[in-house]
């Protein structure tokens, strides 16, 4: 342990709860161009983790009310959804990102992504136990969600970077897994059986469809990985810690995307030339860690803590190792620089240390 890394840690707190909208919301990324005024229920999920292990309860608390005040208000909404059935248009799914007044906002967007509502799920449900607090506190937040992804949990979607629409991923089937799962715990009845039904049907398929060379793979069909796979190993659990599917797929994900600590999202990622992520080497590196490989989860902490600004800001991705370079161009004259800070980065920094003994 480095000076460094808890000083990093500290500031990543700072960071998170200093931009947190005084609603609840966790924006994106304060001052990035595409972002600005937006809050992701996935980067808000792991950001309220990271959050919830530093030990700050209120932040993760006033994250989780937000969201569901922002799902209990789409009621109606959801209940028209599952009546359409198959016929349910995308453009009236749920969106990916809300305004910080719960608002759909006036942007377009790649919107329709499921794994968002599994990610929120499963972040209340753990913030919960282990702050012994009553999950069903957020129960109307969470039935909406629920019932949500047992009427499309196998439906085609954008993934995790608002991406190829017209496929299965298996990252957003794992987060759909591991929230309907955490879910349990405070549903009921009908309710209750249907969500443990589309959990265990979103896992058959992943493993049946979703495997490639003993590992799983970016969507069904695919032979490739992306950087968001080791998900769901930890924390979303479709597949189990320590197995050798949870074993070649990590180690498949490391080969392919791995350079030197920083982890890039998929071969052929062309967005700002396709850099490393800091929040997927700090995805890698929980799972290297929860496998008791400490030193390789060190290794990406300490490349995370190397990526900070000067005044100890994280952003979305570097430009050190790109994929794409000639594509780096066109993206700062769309949207400017790199998004920094990145506040999802921030909380999955927390989460490593948090799991490396930073915190304690």
């Amino acid at each position: 342990m480095t000076t460094t890394t808890v000083a990093l840690a500290a500031r990543s707190h700072a960071v998170i709860t200093a931009h947190q909208h005084p609603g609840g919301a966790y924006p994106a990324a304060p001052t990035f161009s595409a972002y600005r005024g937006y809050a992701w229920l996935r980067d808000g999920g792991f950001t309220a983790e990271g959050v919830s292990r530093y030990g700050d309860v209120s932040s993760a608390n006033r994250f989780h009310d937000w969201v569901s005040r922002v799902l209990a208000d789409r009621r109606g909404q959801v209940d028209r959804l599952r009546s359409a059935g198959a016929a349910a248009p995308i453009e009236q799914m749920l969106p990916t990102r809300f305004t910080f007044d719960g608002g759909d906002g006036s942007d377009p967007w790649w919107d329709f992504q499921t794994d968002g509502y599994g990610t929120w799920l499963w972040s209340v449900v753990t913030h919960a136990r282990r702050h012994g607090l009553d999950p069903a506190r957020w129960l109307p937040g969470i039935e909406v969600a629920v019932d949500f992804l047992t009427a499309f949990w196998d439906r085609p979607c954008y993934d995790w970077w608002e991406e190829h629409v017209e496929h299965r991923h298996v990252s957003t089937l794992g987060a759909i897994h591991g929230g309907l799962r955490s879910s349990l715990v405070v549903l009921t009845g009908d309710r209750a059986t249907s969500a443990a039904s589309a959990a265990e049907a979103a896992r058959q398929l992943a493993l049946t469809e979703g495997v490639r060379d003993g590992h799983l793979v970016k969507w069904l069909g695919s032979p490739a990985v992306d950087g968001s796979l080791p998900a769901c190993v930890v924390p979303f659990g479709l597949v189990s810690p320590g197995s050798p599917l949870a074993a070649a797929t990590l180690a498949k994900v490391a080969a392919d995307l791995d350079v030197d600590g920083g982890v890039h999202r998929f071969t052929a990622d062309v967005f700002y030339g396709g850099g490393q992520w800091l929040l997927l080497s700090a995805l890698l590196g929980w799972n290297l860690a929860r496998a008791g490989d400490r030193a390789g989860a060190w290794r990406h902490l300490s490349w995370i803590a190397d990526q900070a600004t000067a005044d100890g800001e994280l952003p979305e991705q570097v430009p050190h190792h790109l994929l794409h370079p000639a594509s780096r161009q066109e993206w700062l004259d769309r949207w400017g620089p790199v998004a920094t800070p990145l506040l999802w980065s921030h909380g999955m920094y927390l989460i490593l240390a948090d799991e490396l003994g930073v915190l304690a």
